[in-house]
């Protein structure tokens, strides 16, 4: 399973943001690991031309071999429990997903 990470902008794709996404998704996702191609982390800082807190949109786009994309996206506060959030959701939506393909064989 590969990780590919994008960031905007305001947030810089350094090494720590790329290790800490990596993090998040083998965390919930390396059981499935067998099953995807590839993940994609989307993260933007929603108020970044704004003055205020930072608002940060993580979007996860899973490719589960041989089926279509899914996605997921939390918003929060800070890079890391945006992550996390979005990694528990997109684990959640490829589980139900990968339940309803394993009942019908």
């Amino acid at each position: 399973m590969q990780i590919q990470v994008n960031t905007d902008n305001f947030i810089h794709g350094d090494e720590r943001v790329i290790e800490v996404a990596e993090l998040a998704v083998s965390n919930d996702l390396q059981h499935m690991s067998e099953r995807l191609t590839r993940v994609e982390v989307h993260l933007k800082d929603q108020n970044a031309d704004k003055h205020g807190p930072d608002h940060i949109l993580c979007t996860m786009e899973a490719r589960p071999r041989g089926k279509d994309p899914l996605s997921a996206h939390h918003e929060a506060a800070d890079i890391q429990s945006a992550l996390k959030g979005a990694a528990k959701k997109l684990r959640t939506r490829l589980t139900s997903e990968f339940g309803k393909a394993d009942n019908h064989h």
